[in-house]
């Protein structure tokens, strides 16, 4: 049963703040009226997460490992409750939350995984030299640790993989950081319940209630109350640039800044060179159709650009996007606003004559749009996401064209290449290798594999920092803090840094990587 409530360090509390009601994307009816919390209440929650952090990082991590591992088996048994009341608040559909469920459940378990096998410490050891002229060097020893209390702020279009119990709280938890959750106002019930499923896992391993916090509520004042509160060590973001840059800049202005990882907007280019629409124009329409539309294009890895040469092999292939995008069944927007800010963008696009309009009556179907490269040169809004089944082909005269478009471009996501033998790939990998942060040959970027080799964030905007990834076990490294030993004893160590090496993990040790003992 659904309280309407939020988790406040092992209670659940009505909000004291400003109410906010959750409707159904399906057919817009109402579902359930809520209450905020209010600026004491989320004091609360941070003050006893501070407390908890001191036990929490300093637990084994083969208890840490097993109590998330644990939070991924609540998750399953919470059954059809769960995925049924995520379609409610979402539309997204039973087969497609099946699939996150599952990938939720993943990601937990890997990042349980990981930690049990302790080598993402990043170990480095450098035995002392004491007869070393013209001094002596001491033995210095780093590794990576916990940072402290982290806020987590759910997405709106992955309702369970980036939102309660997504990839940033599992990555924060797992570094040894509680995490307070700001839930996504569009799926409370959803939150409630996930945040249910750890506060058993926590009763079970008889960890302290403040690891976790589920904070309800619509009202700004939540996030920036969060955000600005001193004992917040580090926020995770999915969503808007326009929030994510709001959150950022009130994290950067508190007297002790903190880091703010946000992925943001991203329109994520796609390049067609000449002999891969030659040789596979109907492969890369239906392909590409599939992909802008792809959960009704609220993907943060929606392929929005499209870039080709003009030639009639082009003119051919728009012809098979479009009949591709008609045969796209209707679908739902998440929500309201996301719906609202879909249609101010899409009558922009009609109301500017450097654009055509291919197809686009429906939201299922998608809309297509083009202009010419050097109109988008013109027109740098042009790059901006459009959160939506929505794109733009622009197409260019030539390579160079082609080149001085691309090298104008902001950050994104991904960039992708579909070639067969170009010549000007290369020069073109070369650009994106500065413009994204994961390049995709042939291929499509949604669908983002949860691996230690993904690398899911990219230059501003589309995230806060381009080394950063949200996704795959590195994402753990976001919430660490390096500490440094120097000449101390083998008691006061961690045991990543131990002579014995009890894990066997591998360590950087006066230069060498290593898995033995000293």
């Amino acid at each position: 049963m659904v309280s309407g409530k939020s988790l406040i360090a092992g209670n659940w509390e009505e909000g004291q703040g400003s109410s906010f009601t959750s409707f159904s994307p399906l057919d817009g009816s109402k579902l359930n009226d809520y209450r905020g919390v209010n600026s004491s209440q989320v004091d609360r929650a941070v003050n006893a997460a501070s407390e908890a952090y001191l036990v929490f990082k300093a637990l084994d991590f083969d208890k840490r490992a097993a109590f998330i591992e644990d939070v991924a088996s609540e998750v399953e048994a919470l059954g059809d409750e769960l995925l049924e009341v995520c379609n409610q608040e979402t539309g997204l559909g039973i087969p497609r939350l099946t699939g996150e469920r599952a990938r939720t459940c993943g990601q937990l378990r890997a990042f349980a995984s990981l930690i049990r096998e302790g080598s993402w410490q990043q170990a480095s050891i450098d035995t002392a030299i004491p007869d070393r002229k013209p001094l002596p060097r001491p033995d210095i020893r780093s590794i990576l640790a916990p940072i402290g209390p982290v806020a987590v702020f759910s997405a709106s279009n992955f309702p369970l993989a980036f939102s309660t119990l997504g990839g940033d709280t599992a990555s924060a938890l797992a570094a040894g950081n509680p995490v307070i959750v700001k839930g996504h106002p569009s799926h409370p019930a959803t939150s409630e319940l996930c945040a249910r499923a750890i506060e058993k896992a926590i009763e079970k391993n008889n960890f302290p209630k403040a690891v976790f916090s589920l904070l309800q509520g619509a009202d700004p004042l939540v996030s920036n109350e969060l955000v600005k509160h001193p004992k917040i060590e580090a926020v995770g973001f999915t969503g808007s640039t326009h929030v994510g840059r709001t959150l950022f800049d009130q994290a950067s202005s508190r007297p002790k800044p903190i880091p703010v990882f946000a992925e943001m907007g991203s329109a994520n280019p796609l390049f067609i060179l000449a002999n891969a629409v030659k040789n596979r124009t109907s492969e890369i329409a239906n392909g590409l159709a599939g992909s802008i539309t792809l959960g009704t294009g609220q993907f943060c890895t929606k392929p929005g650009l499209v870039f080709m040469l003009t030639s009639a092999d082009t003119e051919a292939f728009k012809g098979k996007l479009v009949a591709a995008l008609e045969q796209i069944p209707d679908a739902v927007l998440l929500n309201a606003n996301i719906k609202t800010g879909l249609q101010q963008k899409l009558t922009a696009y009609s109301n500017k004559s450097e654009l055509l309009k291919l197809t686009g009556n429906t939201v299922g179907g998608g809309y297509l749009f083009t202009v010419s490269a050097t109109d988008f040169i013109k027109n740098p809004e042009l790059e901006e996401e459009v959160f939506g089944p929505a794109a733009l082909i622009i197409e260019c005269k030539d390579m160079d064209e082609m080149t001085k478009a691309a090298s104008q471009l902001g950050g994104h996501l991904t960039g992708t290449i579909h070639t067969d033998n170009d010549e000007e790939a290369e020069k073109l990998k070369s650009i994106l290798e500065e413009k994204v942060g994961r390049i995709i040959y042939n291929g499509f970027p949604t669908g983002v594999e949860v691996c230690p080799s993904m690398h899911h964030g990219g230059p501003y905007p589309s995230s806060t920092f381009a080394a950063a990834t949200s996704v795959g076990t590195a994402a753990i490294k976001r919430f660490c803090k390096v500490v440094s030993y120097q000449n101390a004893p083998q008691g006061h160590l961690p045991e990543g840094l131990k002579n014995e090496n009890p894990r066997g993990i591998m360590r950087l040790v006066n230069g060498k990587y290593s898995t033995s003992k000293i």
